[in-house]
């Protein structure tokens, strides 16, 4: 499946502005790890871009990624490629462990990717400039992005490698790279 293929689809199955944001989030930090850790970058990013294909239709456990799944075998996505994206689900752990890089980096994505969305937002300059320390205060403001799961943010820097401010300044990166289709570029500045 190519690039563009992954992401008609994906607009076939997802409607919510912000959900396809999302997706292009996580995309831009899977080929950012795909780089870092010398792995194959068109196949990162489509697992990505299609983590929550069904989760629009389906957010439930257990068919949120099953019903994914299903769709991307019909479509002939290649399974090591599919078992990452029911991987990311806590209730596929049994059958798709985190024990493949692809799988972790997932992971480790996409619950900071959606807090760190949640921190851009109620900042006048976006992703620009946005540090590890300040996301770490938010983080522990439990009012805020309280949906997040701080948990799953810590364990997927540890099942990476990586310290907190480590992960958080790759994804942060990689956010950065793709700001503007996200919508959190930062808007301009006064003109003199």
């Amino acid at each position: 499946m190519t690039r563009t293929e992954a992401l008609a689809l994906l607009h076939e199955w997802v409607h919510s502005e912000s959900l396809r944001k999302h997706a292009l989030a996580v995309e831009a930090a899977m080929r950012h790890y795909a780089r870092r850790f010398q792995e194959d970058e068109e196949r990162w990013g489509l697992v990505g871009l299609l983590h929550d294909l069904d989760y629009e239709r389906f957010p439930e456990p257990p068919h949120h990624t099953r019903e994914a799944a299903r769709v991307l075998r019909q479509r002939g996505l290649d399974e090591e490629l599919v078992g990452a994206i029911l991987s990311h689900a806590r209730w596929n752990w049994d059958e798709y462990p985190l024990d493949r890089p692809l799988r972790r980096a997932l992971f480790a994505v996409d619950e900071l990717c959606g807090f760190l969305t949640a921190v851009a937002y109620v900042r006048p300059e976006r992703l620009r400039g946005l540090t590890p320390a300040s996301v770490r205060k938010k983080l522990k403001q439990k009012s805020f992005a309280a949906g997040v799961s701080r948990e799953d943010i810590e364990q997927g820097a540890a099942g990476l490698g990586l310290t907190l401010d480590e992960h958080i300044a790759e994804v942060i990166a990689a956010m950065q790279s793709v700001a503007a289709e996200l919508g959190l570029a930062a808007p301009p500045g006064p003109t003199a």
